[in-house]
């Protein structure tokens, strides 16, 4: 049954019950984490041959890659990514382990230098915006904030950011300087852009001359289900539009390999790639070039990859299912909360009742259930409704996620009701 359609003593008799639920749950002294999306330890173990000696094999490059040299990545490691990401070997540069980092350090070249040669800095043009997609990844969020830059949010469709508001909004003010975009298995959504909507994304009028996107497509392999399917080139989009410098991806195999010790790499137009290594070559000598090649000797190519990334979906999928049974069983008659059925990523967004995730994170909390904060997937932490919260079923075992969505769902029942019986005060 409903609970908007249930009586006032029929609340107060379902409000007694899930409360004694929930102190039951508390007696347990729980700790349980779905925090962040962080590979399980089983899936950790998949790359484990990867340690040993025969994936540091001599590479087919000229220098020596015990040396230094081969700033933009070694040929092999440009080679694999152009064929996880499907653009050309000249506009893509491998890095270290972290596409954040990349980030953050593009974003702040921009701030200090400008976007391409000549280009006037972000910071010397005044005030400075970032289109947000929401619910969206909290770190694209904090590296904005950081530096200051104003974001405005624009809702997350099913196919991706509303587009007519993007358009509406970049043609008419041009201290609006970019977008963040995850193209593939969104986080937290799990949404995956239409090709219209990057095509609409290459092609819009920006009143600013130097706006870029900042297309973080970490998630482009990691399939739970169907395997995924090649989006549109973003980069050759923005060429064929007119805007060959507008679009920089971004990708990596931290979750593919070993999170803090995997690859990095992005990809640009072509002056925009050559513009950032010559800046990236007053800061770095050069990267590991060992470690970018033990992962292509190790993942090979992109065949081989989708093969190692299957293993991943294996130990994956039965925990999303987990959640999906969970959440259907305890609260899909209940019509207090909405939640994702994503196809691939790491995570499951969900919507309580209005003005009501910031309480029940606290009660997930109390009663040992770390939940990400709510408002984390807004910029600056700010949910207008309070109702969003990212779910991250990766890292525990099935038989204690499973426990960990129970509790949540008490949660959501117990602050829900209590919502609810505000209308009978």
């Amino acid at each position: 049954m409903l609970y908007s359609e249930m009586s006032k003593e029929e609340l107060e008799k379902e409000l007694e019950m899930q409360k004694y639920v929930y102190e039951e749950y508390k007696s347990l002294n729980l700790a349980l984490d779905i925090t962040r999306g962080k590979p399980s330890p089983e899936q950790l173990d998949l790359s484990m041959d990867m340690m040993n000696a025969e994936y540091f094999s001599k590479g087919k490059g000229v220098l020596d890659y015990r040396n230094y040299g081969m700033l933009d990545g070694i040929p092999e490691a440009k080679s694999f990514f152009s064929e996880v990401m499907n653009i050309p070997e000249a506009n893509i540069c491998v890095t270290g382990n972290s596409s954040l980092n990349i980030m953050h350090d593009i974003i702040m070249k921009f701030m200090l230098f400008g976007v391409l040669d000549k280009g006037t800095p972000w910071k010397d043009q005044g005030e400075v915006k970032f289109i947000c997609p929401v619910p969206g990844y909290d770190r694209h969020f904090a590296i904005t904030e950081l530096l200051g830059i104003k974001m405005i949010n624009v809702p997350l469709n099913e196919d991706g950011p509303d587009m007519d508001m993007v358009e509406e909004l970049v043609k008419n003010d041009a201290s609006i300087k970019g977008m963040w975009a995850i193209p593939k298995y969104s986080n937290p959504t799990g949404t995956v852009y239409s090709n219209k909507v990057l095509f609409r994304m290459a092609n819009m009028q920006t009143a600013a001359e130097d706006f870029v996107i900042m297309c973080d497509d970490a998630y482009t392999v990691h399939y739970l289900t169907d395997e995924p399917f090649r989006q549109l080139n973003l980069i050759e989009a923005c060429k064929d539009a007119g805007h060959p410098d507008r679009a920089i991806v971004l990708a990596s195999t931290s979750k593919i390999t070993f999170p803090g010790a995997g690859v990095a790499a992005y990809a640009a137009g072509d002056n925009l790639i050559k513009y950032l290594i010559k800046l990236m070559g007053y800061q770095t000598i050069g990267y590991d070039k060992l470690n970018q090649l033990r992962h292509v000797n190790y993942l090979k190519n992109y065949d081989n990859l989708l093969n190692h990334m299957k293993k991943h979906a294996e130990i994956l999928l039965p925990k999303f299912q987990q959640c999906d049974r969970i959440f259907e069983k305890d609260l899909g008659s209940k019509g207090i909360l909405k939640w994702t059925k994503p196809k691939g990523g790491y995570f499951i967004s969900i919507d309580t009742l209005e003005g009501c995730a910031t309480k029940v994170v606290q009660m997930a909390k109390e009663c040992g259930v770390a939940v990400t904060p709510a408002g984390s997937s807004f910029p600056y932490h700010k949910d207008e409704k309070d109702t969003n919260i990212r779910i991250a079923p990766s890292l525990p075992p099935v038989e204690d996620l499973k426990v960990a969505m129970h509790v949540l769902c008490v949660c959501i029942k117990i602050v829900s009701i209590e919502k609810l019986l505000e209308k009978f005060a």
